[in-house]
């Protein structure tokens, strides 16, 4: 049996908020852009709080967003046919592939607070076909553990299999436990991770302390594989903490973010762009 990975936490820091313009209301980045290659494959991640009119039709090429509802509802529409509410502990799907075209906003006088992850496609698969999925909190699997929880969105976690069906193998686990619970959670080993507290407080790795808007950066085995398992000691320290955990295989690609498209170069984006003033991306989503 080959060795186990421990991981530990190779970098943190707290999320800084910005006031914006309304319909806007709030913005902070989890995952800031320009750090793209130590998060690999994820792009970015922003939490926003916004109210109807923010996020209305607009396209995307090249990558998939995972976007987790904290509070309020999400309206999503495309222009494939696709509109539904989303409401706090749901999860949404999109892979952008070649063409996406759509709208997110708050629902009515609601204030949608979302957290949204951009994650990486790569290069043979940014021509992919456009695909939803919506995967609504009660239809993830829970499994309880001393003192808490784990709702299990996307991989396999914990013994069960999460129902978000990603084109390339992501997890995404939500924690919930009582102060003074301790976790190992388990990882494969070679998954890039980082981790966000949603709320109280927990001590990662018996070295790093983390509050409320805490990110952490994790170590992993690139010499390891998707079979082979990483932990990661955690224990709640005050109130009832909620964690979320991301883990992803690096891609190891060049890429060029630009406004709303991912691509390998920047003649790749020009032609994104021209491809949807073109009409290329379709009708607009209403």
């Amino acid at each position: 049996m080959k060795d186990i990975f421990h991981r530990q936490v190779k970098d943190h820091w707290y999320v800084e908020y910005n006031e914006m313009s309304l319909p806007s209301i709030q913005k902070g980045w989890i995952l800031p852009v320009d750090r793209w290659a130590e998060f690999d494959p994820f792009i970015l991640m922003a939490e926003d709080w916004f109210k109807k009119g923010t996020f209305p039709d607009h396209p995307h090429r090249g990558f998939q967003t995972v976007t987790y509802v904290v509070d309020g509802r999400l309206e999503h529409i495309d222009n494939a046919g696709g509109r539904d509410i989303l409401e706090p502990g749901d999860v949404q799907y999109m892979n952008a592939g070649w063409a996406a075209r759509h709208a997110e906003d708050g629902v009515e006088d609601d204030i949608a607070h979302t957290l949204q992850l951009w994650l990486n496609l790569p290069k043979d698969k940014k021509n992919s076909e456009t695909i939803y999925q919506n995967i609504y909190s009660e239809h993830a699997p829970v499994v309880s553990i001393d003192g808490g929880t784990i709702k299990v969105f996307s991989g396999d976690v914990a013994g069960v299999q999460g129902p978000l069906q990603s084109i390339v193998p992501i997890t995404l686990t939500e924690m919930t436990l009582a102060t003074g619970a301790e976790y190992t959670l388990e990882l494969p080993a070679n998954h890039n991770a980082f981790l966000y507290v949603l709320a109280g407080e927990a001590e990662f790795a018996n070295e790093t302390t983390l509050k409320k808007h805490g990110v952490a950066a994790l170590t992993y085995n690139k010499e390891g594989s998707s079979e082979t398992k990483s932990t990661l000691e955690i224990k709640s320290k005050k109130r009832q903490t909620k964690i979320l955990v991301y883990s992803g295989m690096p891609i190891e690609e060049e890429i060029v973010p630009y406004g709303p498209f991912v691509m390998n170069t920047m003649e790749e984006i020009k032609q994104a762009y021209r491809d949807y003033h073109e009409g290329k991306f379709g009708p607009p989503a209403t």
